[in-house]
C-alpha cells in the first residue's frame, strides 16, 4: 500500500505542480474553473491507488497462474486458444481502447462505428498474443516476427485510405494501457517459467511488442474493407 501511494504521488505531483504554477503566473483562470482541476487530481490519485492495488492483488498473480497452467496441458492448441480469448476480453476491458473507439466514431461521423473498431482491435491483440505464446513455446526469433509484422503493416498502409493509417497506429498504442500490459506480461512470465529453459527470462519479454502490431494490422484491414 505504501509503495503504491508513493508511486501514484510521484506520477501525479509533477503535472499538478506545473499547472498550479502556471495558474498563478500565466494562465490565471477564475477560481471556479481552477477548483475542478484540484478536485479531479484528488479523484485521479485515489482512483489510481485503488486501480494499482487491484492490478497487483488480482491481475498479475492471476496472469502468472494461468500462464503457468497452460503449458502443463501439453496441448499447443489450448495455449493458443486461451491466449487468444484472454487477449480479446482484456482488450475489450481496456479503458484507453474504449476512449479511442468513441473518439474515432465521433470524428468519422459514424463511418467507423465504435463496436466495429473495438472488436477489430481486440481480435488483433488476441491473434498476436497467441502468436507471442507460440514464440515462447517454439523459441521463434522475436526480431524475425517483428520484421514480418511491420512488413505487413507497411504493405497494408500502402493499400488502405490514408485516414486509417494514423488511427491504426494509435490503436496499437492504446492497447499498451494499464490494464492490458500487466496481464499480458504476467501471462508471458507464467508460460516462460514452466518451459525449463535457460532463456526463460528473455522469452517472457516481447509479448507487448507483438501484441501492439495486431491492432495496427486489424485497423488497416478495416480500412481496406471500408475504404
Amino acid at each position: 500500500m505504501k509503495e503504491t501511494v508513493k508511486e501514484v504521488l510521484l506520477s501525479i505531483l509533477p503535472i499538478t505542480i506545473v499547472i498550479t504554477l502556471l495558474q498563478f503566473t500565466i494562465i490565471q483562470l477564475p477560481f471556479e474553473q481552477f477548483m475542478p482541476f484540484i478536485l479531479g487530481v484528488m479523484m485521479v490519485s485515489v482512483g489510481l491507488i485503488l486501480f494499482l492495488l487491484g492490478v497487483n492483488m488480482s491481475l498479475l498473480p492471476l496472469g502468472e497462474m494461468i500462464g503457468s497452467a497452460l503449458p502443463r496441458t501439453n496441448k499447443v492448441w489450448v495455449v493458443v486458444w486461451i491466449g487468444f480469448l484472454l487477449g480479446v476480453v482484456v482488450t475489450i476491458a481496456e479503458p484507453d481502447v474504449r476512449i479511442l473507439s468513441s473518439q474515432v466514431e465521433i470524428v468519422s461521423e459514424g463511418a467507423i462505428p465504435k463496436p466495429v473498431l473495438l472488436l477489430s482491435v481486440s481480435l488483433g491483440v488476441g491473434i498476436f498474443i497467441s502468436l507471442a505464446l507460440l514464440r515462447i513455446i517454439f523459441q521463434m526469433n522475436l526480431a524475425y516476427l517483428l520484421l514480418a509484422g511491420y512488413g505487413i503493416v507497411f504493405l497494408l498502409a500502402s493499400l488502405t485510405p490514408p485516414s486509417y493509417v494514423p488511427i491504426s497506429f494509435d490503436s496499437g498504442g492504446v492497447t499498451t494501457g494499464p490494464l492490458t500490459v500487466p496481464f499480458i506480461m504476467a501471462l508471458g512470465v507464467g508460460v516462460a517459467s514452466v518451459m525449463k529453459r535457460n532463456t526463460a527470462s528473455k522469452d517472457a519479454f516481447g509479448l507487448v511488442a507483438l501484441a501492439s502490431i495486431g491492432p495496427i494490422i486489424a485497423v488497416l484491414l478495416l480500412g481496406v474493407v471500408y475504404g
